[in-house]
């Protein structure tokens, strides 16, 4: 009997004439009407496959009859039931209420508490509790569009998708290719993810590939620590194996640092990153900044590595200290006595070079521990401080973290500390000393004394205070070499304090002491390279003109002329042998 009721109803749908007035269809499926109809295909029209019921009421529906119960109507391979549909034949229009499916040929699947379905575009719309499944992820929203022709689905009154990853996708309007499987999000989009949450405000995404890109401010965050994070305004995101490739107005945040640059990677699992073009990490918490042209950073590691013309910027309460060389890396240890305490270091390799107010140098590599103050320079170190020079093989500074100025230094190794006697001239004169090792300490900003410990030598100018025109009078210069020598850097003398361990001290007059022997031989005095300005650092070297001095060697030569006439007057007075 179901059989038989079935084929009426089937028969019916091809006789029966609905009244002339068009249908009131949803905006979307509004269409304008041709001069003259086509005609339909078979193939090409909705067909009532089954239903239990054909009802007419001139109350419902506007006269026009509808199904009931158990109702399939079918186009081109999609199917769609429901309680009760409404077809509009001679329209090729359906309108299904009630617990509605429509299944479509490319496995997709759409329910909805109601749905108007044009077979001539072959458009259609949801509405109510809509969801739409296919292999690759579930939409639900309130109101959605589709189109098979075009394979997409599009909803702008919010709503949500969510793929077999875990990812759930909440968004304003999204467009959905169902061909490709990529979606279209528009304004304030938002994927939330066991791992990380995306947000911004125009995202493509492809199902089949997990990429997603991004189109405007994105930001990619941390669930697990919320403070790292990645921000865009156009990248792209491999959300399997959660890498993100940015190209415009990008930051990667991490361990309280900020790394910037022109294009840039950052890989979430193994946090590492890497940035090329006006690259910057910043790490507010130790106020100091590096800039390069690339730059790699290690998350896990909180470490960092840039190059390619890197310099590193360190502000501090009073001063500003600056870093330059070929590769500068920076990282932070926990403390071997508390490990809750984290501390910072930065190291510069190759051709290092720093600048303070009161402190200048350049050495192969410099080693900087910036928690407790303390910097090593390797490898053919020299510092300045002032007028003064200090060389050696190895320098090792100590800072005071409270007034940021240099408390001391440790030179080890052909230890060799210069100063000019006097920085107001250009006379070629300059106290030295020198050892094995040496201990230099500050005293505000300048070098005030030194100790110097095995084969210790000094060159010292001396002078005193003339009785009678109460001005300062050269005296000589003192030659010293002991075991240990104690020495006192005055504004223009090195008053050497303690000489032990098998002294000798001699002073000569400068009329007794030949030029030669007024400087150590391996007397290293430096002008060209010399950092003057902070932004000497930003070369190799600044190679300025060597600063040219004058000797003055007139006592001297005036007593070498002397003992020459002396000489030649004995010479004069020894009797001439006459040969016969």
């Amino acid at each position: 009997m179901r059989i038989i009721l079935f084929l009426f109803i089937f028969i019916s749908t091809l006789s029966f004439a609905q009244d002339k007035t068009p249908v009131k269809r949803d905006p979307y499926l509004q269409t304008s009407s041709p001069a003259k109809p086509q005609p339909l295909k078979p193939e090409d029209k909705i067909k009532l496959i089954n239903a239990d019921k054909i009802i007419k009421d001139p109350a419902k529906y506007d006269g026009n009859q509808y199904f009931v119960g158990n109702v399939q109507i079918e186009q081109k391979g999609s199917i769609l039931t429901a309680d009760e549909v409404v077809l509009y034949s001679e329209e090729n229009f359906a309108k299904a209420i009630g617990n509605t499916k429509l299944q479509n040929a490319d496995g997709s699947v759409i329910t909805a508490g109601e749905m108007e379905y044009d077979g001539n575009t072959q458009k259609g719309v949801a509405r109510k509790n809509v969801v739409l499944t296919d292999p690759k992820q579930t939409i639900k929203t309130d109101i959605l569009y589709y189109d098979k022709l075009s394979s997409q689905a599009y909803f702008n009154t919010g709503g949500t998708i969510s793929d077999s990853q875990g990812n759930v996708m909440y968004t304003k309007s999204a467009t959905y290719f169902l061909d490709t499987k990529m979606i279209d999000f528009v304004g304030n989009v938002k994927i939330d993810n066991a791992q990380y949450i995306i947000e911004g405000v125009n995202i493509k995404q492809n199902q089949n590939t997990k990429v997603a890109e991004f189109f405007g401010p994105t930001t990619i965050t941390n669930r697990a620590n919320p403070k790292n994070r990645v921000y865009t305004e156009r990248g792209t995101y491999r959300m399997e194996t959660k890498e993100a490739f940015l190209n415009k107005n990008s930051k990667i945040f991490y361990n309280d640092k900020i790394l910037t640059g022109d294009d840039m990677y950052f890989n979430q699992i193994t946090g590492f990153g890497k940035a090329t073009g006006n690259v910057k990490l910043d790490d507010p918490k130790e106020r100091r900044y590096v800039k390069g042209g690339y730059g790699e950073i290690f998350e896990k590691k909180d470490s960092s590595m840039i190059t390619k013309n890197p310099y590193a910027v360190k502000i501090m309460e009073k001063d500003t200290a600056y870093f330059a060389a070929e590769k500068i890396i920076t990282y932070q240890r926990p403390d071997s006595l508390d490990i809750t305490i984290k501390k910072s270091f930065l190291r510069a390799y190759k051709k290092a070079r720093i600048y303070k107010s009161n402190a200048q140098g350049r050495a192969d590599s410099i080693a900087f521990n910036e928690t407790d103050g303390v910097m090593h320079m390797y490898t053919k170190p020299i510092l300045w401080s002032g007028e003064k020079q200090v060389t050696g093989d190895k320098v090792e500074a100590y800072f005071n973290t409270q007034n940021e100025n240099i408390d001391s230094l440790k030179v080890i190794g052909n230890a060799f500390a210069i100063s000019k006697v006097d920085s107001l001239n250009l006379k070629d004169e300059f106290n030295q000393v020198k050892g094995k090792f040496m201990t230099v300490y500050y005293q505000g900003n300048d070098i005030k004394e030194a100790r110097v410990v095995g084969n210790a030598q000094s060159i010292a100018y001396v002078d005193d205070v003339n009785k009678e025109t109460k001005k300062p009078e050269r005296i000589g210069i003192t030659l010293s070499a002991c075991g240990i020598i104690g020495a006192l850097f005055e504004e223009r003398a090195l008053q050497i304090i303690s000489c032990s361990i098998g002294a000798t001290a001699d002073t000569y007059p400068m009329s007794k002491i030949e030029p030669s022997k007024r400087k150590f031989p391996d007397f290293n005095w430096n002008t060209k390279d010399r950092i003057r300005k902070w932004q000497d650092i930003l070369v190799d070297s600044p190679n300025y003109e060597e600063i040219k001095y004058s000797s003055d060697n007139e006592l001297y030569d005036q007593a070498q002329k002397a003992i020459e006439k002396e000489r030649a007057k004995e010479e004069a007075k020894k009797p001439k042998r006459v040969r016969k």
